[in-house]
């Protein structure tokens, strides 16, 4: 009977609050949209945050109750935004594919001059902590790969050099490798872009050179802002900065620096333009289009392109009325 007791209180307790909690959960029900079910199916499950809400969850009932874009899952691409505009009723429109990118070739350990050796916690976040980092370049690579832990999708790896390689085809641009980055050396860039900054050192001049364990280091001379056709270059703090909404990729920049600090990533696979003569009918547009004034030719005539002058940058070509241009 002095068991008995307890067992009832305990038992009578128990289903008081189980009675509680039922009618708590009938009375506190929230429906949920049947699309944002829908749509958590749809998308890749990686929660990396690169939309800008609180995981997959967060975005999928962002697209139904707040009306976010259907584009931003950047693991997902294009197919994943096509699938969210079936289950919304929307049309998913252009999916820009955009990927991380190193501003630094220096890599860490085996192209970097180094002030001290660091021999505390093996991480860029650590190292920075003491005396502004071991490498001598206060704007460099660490080395310690806090970008390819935090990379969830095993996109960023090791080269012979020591240097770290996006790998653009597993690269989503989800960010994750950017907030990693205790010096901010990683941006998330469009794909199509082939001309980017290598260095992202503030020093001036032979400061610059110096520090830096490549000659790719930026030294601010404004050589590349003075050949841009399009004044798509800048120099900001004593440093190169491209403004991507201008720049048509003609890479000139890229020619004319001469510490190589800017990358061509189409070096030796550009194309060149050239008329298609029987399509030509003179308009004269892609002579005035041409931001290097590599097309000659009169109004109605048939139009040339100087090929030692063509930059390959396709504004011709995209331009040209007729179709009279082709890349080869």
């Amino acid at each position: 009977m002095t068991l008995l007791i307890p067992v009832i209180i305990i038992g009578g307790l128990g289903l008081l609050y189980g009675i509680g909690l039922a009618i708590a959960s009938v009375a506190f029900h929230v429906e949920v949209d049947p699309r944002v079910e829908k749509i958590l199916e749809a998308l890749p499950g990686a929660n990396c945050g690169a939309c800008g809400k609180p995981g997959c969850g967060g975005y999928a009932e962002a697209i139904v109750a707040e009306g976010a874009s259907i584009n931003m899952c950047a693991p997902g691409g294009a197919d994943t935004a096509k699938k969210i505009a079936e289950i919304m009723g929307a049309v998913a429109g252009e999916t820009v594919k955009k990927i991380a990118y190193i501003h630094c070739s220096s890599g860490g350990k085996n192209n970097t001059n180094f002030k001290y050796e660091y021999e505390g916690v093996p991480t860029c976040k650590a190292a920075v902590m003491v005396a502004n980092g071991p490498n001598m370049c206060a704007y460099g690579c660490v080395g310690y790969n806090d970008c390819m832990v935090a990379c969830p999708f095993d996109a960023i790896t090791l080269d012979e050099n020591n240097n770290r390689i996006i790998d653009v085809d597993k690269c989503t641009a989800c960010g994750a490798c950017v907030r990693a980055c205790p010096r901010g050396l990683i941006e998330i860039v469009k794909f199509s872009q082939q001309v980017k900054i290598q260095c992202s050192n503030k020093e001036k001049g032979i400061a610059a050179k110096n520090n830096c364990g490549t000659t790719k280091g930026c030294i601010a001379c404004g050589l590349c802002a003075k050949v841009c056709p399009v004044e798509a270059i800048t120099i900001e703090n004593n440093l190169a900065v491209i403004n991507y909404e201008k720049c048509i990729d003609c890479r000139m920049c890229a020619s004319k620096c001469p510490t190589k600090a800017i990358e061509d990533q189409m070096a030796g696979k550009r194309k060149k333009a050239r008329i298609i003569e029987d399509k030509c009918i003179g308009c004269t547009i892609c002579a005035k289009k041409c931001p290097v004034q590599a097309i000659t030719g009169e109004l109605k005539q048939l139009h040339h392109i100087d090929e030692a002058k063509c930059v390959g940058c396709e504004i011709c070509f995209e331009k040209c009325p007729k179709k009279a241009i082709e890349m080869v």
